[in-house]
């Protein structure tokens, strides 16, 4: 991997940015491409974003539970609820900071580059995700759309009030997993061989497979309306909980790495 070199390849943080790139390189069996400060700092904004989009899914939950608190006491719910639809919005807004930052960061990656790839693949979602975890995904969120919904039939106030604090959080989630993808797909190709050309694919893949794991959705239903829900409703949310993850060990343990399926794109 012929990479261009970056600006101050001696920094301490230089050296442990690369050194985490070799060991990502070897983790996917390209031990024949040497770790470059281009490569580097790619992967580095990667981490960063990716425990930055956590925060703001744990902001979100944190948020949600909250607004919850309103509904214990006969205190009105339409400010708390304003201000978390509010909120939903500025995280939308931090993630596509988020994400554009990351893109600025591959374009200008893509600058240096003395040539470009001969043939450069843009993946599209069913490469870069592939239908079953699409499928998994779709059913997940459908999974917690429904557990919300019964709970709205509750006849308890108290009750239908988490379901629409719980609706607010979901779909604020949906909506944040969908720009990340959208971005995703959006980022500019960074390569100028095949084994560069391998490695941009690889982490095409691995942040599509990040953005498939339903923490969010998972967790939402147990923090706002475990408990307090009716009896039928909580087994029904452990279910959910339960067969959700037993589906997603299953897809984890069936779908090929990262690295086949990069391989089997650029084989295309």
């Amino acid at each position: 991997m012929t990479l261009e070199p970056s600006p101050d390849p001696g920094s301490p943080a230089r050296e442990a940015d690369l050194r985490l790139a070799g060991e990502w390189l070897a983790q996917h069996g390209l031990t024949g491409a040497r770790p470059t400060p281009l490569l580097a700092s790619r992967l580095a904004v990667r981490r960063r974003a990716r425990l930055a989009a956590h925060i703001i899914l744990a902001v979100l939950i944190i948020a949600s539970s909250l607004a919850a608190t309103s509904a214990f006491g006969g205190r009105q719910p339409r400010p708390p609820l304003l201000a978390l639809t509010a909120l939903v919005a500025g995280l939308l807004l931090a993630q596509s900071l988020l994400d554009r930052w990351v893109r600025r960061v591959d374009r200008r990656a893509g600058a240096t580059l003395s040539r470009r790839a001969a043939h450069l693949v843009q993946p599209g979602w069913q490469a870069v995700l592939g239908r079953p975890y699409a499928v998994f995904v779709a059913v997940t969120f459908a999974g917690a759309m429904v557990l919300a919904g019964s709970a709205l039939a509750v006849p308890d106030p108290t009750v239908r009030q988490l379901a629409v604090v719980l609706l607010i959080g979901l779909l604020g989630v949906t909506a944040i997993t969908a720009m990340q993808l959208h971005h995703l797909l959006r980022r500019p190709v960074v390569a100028q061989d095949e084994e560069s050309l391998t490695a941009d694919v690889i982490m095409r893949v691995e942040d599509a497979r990040e953005l498939s794991v339903p923490s969010a959705q998972w967790s939402l239903p147990m923090v706002l309306l475990f408990g307090t829900a009716p009896g039928w409703w909580s087994v029904g949310a452990v279910a959910y909980l339960l067969l959700g993850l037993a589906a997603f060990v299953v897809l984890q343990s069936r779908m090929p790495p990262s690295v086949t399926v990069a391989q089997r794109v650029m084989s295309v």
